[in-house]
């Protein structure tokens, strides 16, 4: 905006002036001698008004002018002097260290992970009688949920959060409904090494594994327990053992007897007991809680002699098959990325799974003449849970020695050691996820690559006594754990359901409606 000069201000003001004089003048009609010599002296004072006006905007023109011609000079001047001015320093954007690639593999992971308890559903819930396929898929879809709603309050915080208790668990309440858990921030084994997966991705990957592992208990009390008694159980159970044991084997707490497992503070390499992807704690915790269950509750009514045979194995199949598909997000993921290591991981699954699956049948034909459907998918998986610790640790060679050992163990267990002992594990979980799964820890320890192990010099005797530790440990908190668990429940509310419902099936006396209806 323009600047006016105090010479063009005192110029219109006297213009004013005189327009405002020469108007009463010449309005002025009731005229007096006296008057008109007033008015001739008032005319003279406004003439001289006028050329003294006209002089002043005569010298007051050039300026404005000279202004208007100088203004975008001086604008284009300013203009320079701001652009030469530096501009402030901004700190530099904070370098994200995720990657897409990762974030995608293990979020694919999770979700593999989670469809692999529909899958155990079905697995479990074709095997076992037509009036108990519902209980059992109501209490896989059940881990699902209560699993869930702790996991986001307190569990992720029991498993992950600093230490407490000297090294017992995570501080229940430090990541208290994700508190802290950004999916923005990369998640960091050890301090100042990043992976490319964020935080929360790992949270959810690693809640795929708890809602998975209670629910592979199921098989040990199928048709028996009471529904409010399981909910119940599992939900201790998950915050009490498998928490605790996942803190001690993953986080890597430094007391005695909670030091497990670890990561390298230079590179995260995992260090101690080698578990890539639950083994010890997925697989052990599980089997033993599942071997202790089936004691305490007791048998089906009737076995052995008279137990109701598998009433879908289709079902069965397909169940296998959802879980044969899913343990490729349960080991590949593990590598926390799509890395060389997942690579490794989901083809030392794929061939231990095919070399257990085959051997089996090879066993029972070598035995019984002929091979089983039912006989195929167990080999399948117990070759899964073999390879479980070892999938992302050992070479193609050590998932066949593996697989094969897997099913050999395993084998010996369903078909030998418990008619011998007369233990009602209804579909084997001792016997396939317990044995196998130690088996495989263990060979881990022999079998590892020279990356990995004491000193990073793959498999030695050092490494096998770390894995001995962790199994060792496990075994015995999970089956003392879960053992008080279940009396506390039994004399809350009793564990084992009333021998009638036990009759009329599981799908009737504790849901009010069975699976097939015939018309």
């Amino acid at each position: 905006m323009r600047n006016w000069e105090p010479s063009g201000i005192t110029a219109c003001f006297l213009l004013s002036l005189a327009c405002k004089r020469s108007v009463a003048y010449s309005l002025s009609t009731d005229r007096t001698f006296a008057a008109l010599e007033r008015d001739k002296k008032a005319v003279d004072e406004m003439i001289r008004l006028l050329i003294g006006s006209l002089l002043l905007l005569t010298s007051f023109c050039p300026i404005v002018v000279g202004q208007d011609a100088a203004a975008p000079v001086a604008e284009t001047a300013d203009a320079a002097a701001i652009a030469a001015t530096p501009a402030p320093e901004t700190p530099p954007p904070a370098v994200s260290t995720l990657n897409s690639g990762d974030q995608a593999w293990v979020l694919a992971s999770a979700a593999f992970v989670l469809l692999m308890t529909p899958g155990l559903a079905f697995f479990y819930g074709g095997l076992v009688g037509r009036k108990n396929v519902l209980s059992i898929l109501m209490q896989c879809f059940v881990c699902m949920g209560v699993i869930t709603v702790l996991w986001v309050t307190v569990g992720y915080s029991m498993f992950y959060g600093d230490d407490v208790l000297y090294g017992f668990c995570g501080n229940p309440m430090q990541h208290f409904l994700l508190e802290g858990i950004t999916t923005t921030q990369a998640f960091q084994p050890v301090p100042n090494v990043p992976l490319g997966i964020s935080q929360q991705t790992f949270m959810v990957f690693q809640m795929m594994f708890a809602i998975i592992t209670p629910g592979l208990i199921i098989g040990a009390f199928a048709e028996r327990m009471k529904f409010v008694s399981f909910t119940l159980f599992i939900a201790l159970w998950s915050l009490l053992v498998y928490c605790p044991v996942a803190h001690w084997v993953w986080f890597g707490p430094s007391n005695f007897p909670f030091n497990l497992g670890s990561f390298s503070a230079k590179d995260a390499v995992p260090e101690g007991a080698l578990d890539f992807a639950g083994g010890t704690v997925v697989h052990i915790n599980a089997g033993i809680a599942a071997l202790v269950a089936c004691l305490m509750i007791g048998p089906r009514r009737g076995y052995p002699h008279q137990i109701t045979p598998p009433h879908n194995l289709p079902f069965a199949v397909l169940g296998a098959g959802l879980l044969w598909f899913g343990w490729f997000g349960f080991n590949g993921g593990s590598a926390f990325g799509a890395t060389p290591q997942a690579v490794q991981a989901f083809v030392t699954t794929q061939v231990a799974a095919a070399t257990a699956g085959l051997l089996w049948s090879i066993i029972e034909m070598v035995r019984n003449g002929k091979p089983t459907a039912l006989g195929m998918i167990t080999g399948v998986v117990a070759g899964l849970v073999g390879i479980t610790p070892a999938a992302g640790f050992v070479d193609v060679k050590g998932a066949l020695i593996i697989g094969a050992g897997a099913t050999i163990i395993s084998y010996i267990f369903v078909a030998y050691v418990k008619p011998a002992l007369k233990y009602d594990d209804s579909l084997d979980v001792f016997g396939v996820h317990g044995m196998a799964g130690i088996f495989g820890a263990l060979a881990t320890g022999f079998l590892a690559t020279g990356e990995f192990g004491v000193d990073r010099q793959g498999g030695s005797m050092a490494q096998f006594m770390l894995q001995l530790k962790a199994v060792v440990t496990t075994i015995i908190y999970s089956g003392v754990v879960t053992f008080i668990l279940l009396k506390v429940i039994d004399l809350a509310i009793g564990l084992r359901c009333t021998e009638d419902s036990e009759k009329m099936g599981l799908d009737l006396s504790d849901h009010a409606e069975t699976a097939y209806t015939i018309s």
